[in-house]
């Protein structure tokens, strides 16, 4: 619908560095929005001719990582449904409910998409322990190895000063 408030929401929820390039096109074919190398992005923006409009996600920049990606597409001035009239209720006291019902939707949509973002975050921060743990052991089990290896090699050097001084090196 010409005119009508689109509202654009996504995040990389997992997979590679949670980077993906994405492109909104009207139906003119003209490119609204466009970027690269994205974790998440929120936009609104206005329709200005009635038609089909694509997104479209790309993972050229790093195919060998599948990435899964949530996102949101809302248009914003769709029709509202009408409530159905009872008989001898005032129209004053329908719009106060109806208000009261919008602005709970709202405040529903606003909870919605925060959630989406922290569990975003929460899957980001995941990733990042497990990155880090893998890398404390990496780390601990080349060390426990190096520890190792320099006590059998000072045993070894002990043992060489000691069968050396039978000998005569002393």
């Amino acid at each position: 619908m010409k005119g009508s408030k689109v509202a654009f929401y996504f995040a990389v929820q997992s997979g590679g560095s949670f980077d993906v390039d994405y492109k909104v096109t009207g139906p003119n074919g003209k490119v609204i929005l466009d970027g690269s190398k994205e974790r998440q992005g929120d936009f609104v923006f206005t329709a200005n001719e009635a038609g089909e409009y694509s997104f479209c996600f790309s993972n050229d920049m790093s195919t060998f990582a599948e990435k899964t990606v949530d996102f949101e597409i809302a248009v914003e001035n769709e029709a509202r449904a009408e409530l159905p009239s009872k008989q001898g209720t005032s129209p004053e006291h329908l719009s106060s409910l109806e208000e009261s019902l919008f602005k709970l939707s709202g405040q529903l949509s606003t909870i919605s998409r925060n959630q989406k973002y922290f569990r975003t975050r929460e899957n980001r921060n995941f990733s990042t322990v497990r990155s880090t743990e893998s890398r404390i052991f990496n780390f601990s089990v080349i060390e426990s190895l190096m520890m190792v290896t320099m006590s059998c090699l000072q045993v070894f050097i002990v043992r060489f000063f000691f069968q050396g001084a039978r000998k005569g090196y002393v």
